[in-house]
Parts: C-alpha cells; structure tokens; sequence
C-alpha cells in the first residue's frame, strides 16, 4: 500500500507572465507538480501517481518514471490544454482551457491502495461523485477544490457552484481551498468563520491558502496561522498550490504537527515561486528557508 497517492491528469499549459514578459510552454497539472516536488524530497515516503494524457504527452510520464516515481499512465484521445496568463499580481490569472482529458473512472482505479488519495481536480468532471466516494472506502480523501469550481464555457474558464460539495465533503479528510474558493463555498467572508463551516460539512482538516498573506489551517478544532515566506523573486505560480499540498502532505505523512506541516508547505511554495517548472529544490533549502 502507498503512504500517498496523487491523482490527476498530466497537463498541457502554455504561461504567460507580463514581469518579465514571457510565455513558455510546459506539461503541468496537479499530479505533475506534486510529484517533481516528492522527486525532489528524500525518497521516504511510498509515493505513486495515477493520471491519464494523450499519446503526445506521454514522454513525460517517461521522464517521471525514469526520475524513480512510480507511475500508472492511462491513455486518453485528447489532453487537457490550459493557458494561463498573469498579470502584474501573480495571485490574480486569466485562465483558457483549449482542450480537456477524459474523467478517472472506477474501473481505472480499482488497483489503487494508499492511506492517501489527493485528487488534483483540474475541471469540475474529472472525478465522478462515485468516483470520489469509492476511493474514501480505500483511504483518506485530500482534495485541491480548484478544479470542482470551475468549467469551461468554449475557451474560458469561469467559475461555478460545486453542486456536490455537501456529498463528497463527508468523505474528505483534507480539503485544501483559496481565499476565492472558500468564499464561494461557503458564502462567508471571514475565513475562520469559512474554515469551522467547511469542517461541520464533515472535512477532518482545512487548510485556506491567502497567496501573499499566508495560509491558515483549523483542526482538531484549532486554528494555525503559516507565515507566508519571501521569495527573492516572484517567476510564476503555475504550480504553487500543488507544491503546497505535497509539502504539507508529505511532512503530515512523516509526522509533522498542523503547524510544522503548513510552514513546510509554505516554504516549498515561495521556492517554487521562484521560477518556472516544478519544485526543483531539496528539503535542505526547504529548512533554510523556514529558519
């Protein structure tokens, strides 16, 4: 059995920045972040992927497996496509979807074990609810909502109301959200208010990402503020909250308090704001910059 397993397509992402302009073409998608930032801690934890891509983007799911990450790829007809474009706040993106992944099924996840499945939700149908709640008689749910509150209208991303949150929200362990996301949610404009709602709708642990202002997580009913670290350059958060969620879980999984395990999350975020790409650092900086 893995200790976690991360789920999610692998993706292919065209980012634009305007400081310094740029626009590069990259794979990206929550398990292709979560996993380069696990290749890049010690190899202690038991550590897998599941995802699904198109034939063109199957090299790099060679590139992972050849990085020692235990990868189980599915084939999908079309992959998903995302551009994202930032402005001068690098908390603020525009988003367009110019193509989309086939949904996880059942059937391709009746193998998995892990004390952990993190579902990187990119659209709102990548997981059924069904699918959701087989994986939660298996082990622990730690879900990204990004995906579940947003669709694709043509080419744009808007935002929408994730109609099943009070279904699946009793089956998940994890939920990690952001300062938009848990306003709609829950309709609250006090986080901490938000963070003991989305509790009582039955998630063990929330954690409410606030970009440059830190992140805080309730459990246990217990509230822990994490710093958010200075980066020495702002490059790109494509991949920030990805980054977060394997800190954050990775250090859970080794035994590490709430508090610890935000600050570790958070310190492996602002590194990998530091620059395009996945998390390319080691646990050594990691520390360093928590101290």
């Amino acid at each position: 059995m893995k200790e976690i397993c991360c789920i999610g397509h692998i993706t292919r992402d065209r980012i634009i920045t305007c400081r310094p302009p740029r626009t590069v073409h990259c794979a990206g998608g929550t398990a292709y972040y979560v996993a380069w930032a696990m290749q890049a801690l010690p190899h202690d934890v038991d550590f897998q992927v599941i995802t699904s891509v198109s034939l063109d983007v199957m090299p790099e799911v060679e590139k992972l497996r050849q990085a020692d990450i235990d990868v189980v790829a599915y084939q999908s007809k079309t992959n998903v496509f995302f551009e994202n474009a930032y402005g001068e706040n690098m908390d603020n993106r525009k988003q367009r979807v110019l193509a989309k992944s086939e949904p996880f099924t059942i059937e391709q996840l009746s193998d998995a074990e892990a004390k952990v499945f993190h579902l990187g939700t990119l659209l709102a149908d990548d997981f059924a609810p069904e699918v959701v709640e087989y994986l939660a008689t298996k082990g622990d749910i730690s879900i990204d909502v990004q995906g579940y509150m947003r669709y694709v209208d043509g080419e744009q991303v808007k935002p929408t109301v994730w109609h099943d949150k009070l279904r699946l929200l009793k089956h998940t362990a994890i939920l990690k959200v952001n300062e938009h996301e848990y306003y709609s949610l829950t309709g609250l404009s006090d986080p901490h208010e938000a963070a003991e709602q989305i509790h009582d709708w039955g998630v063990r642990e929330v954690i409410i990402t606030l970009g440059s202002h830190g992140s805080l997580i309730f459990a246990e009913g217990k509230f822990y503020d994490i710093p958010a670290y200075t980066p020495r350059e702002t490059v790109d958060a494509t991949g920030c909250g990805d980054t977060y969620s394997a800190g954050y879980l990775y250090a859970h999984v080794k035994g590490a308090g709430y508090a610890e395990s935000g600050r570790f999350a958070a310190a492996m975020c602002t590194l990998k704001l530091e620059h395009n790409g996945p998390f390319q650092h080691t646990i050594d900086d990691v520390w360093k910059m928590i101290k």
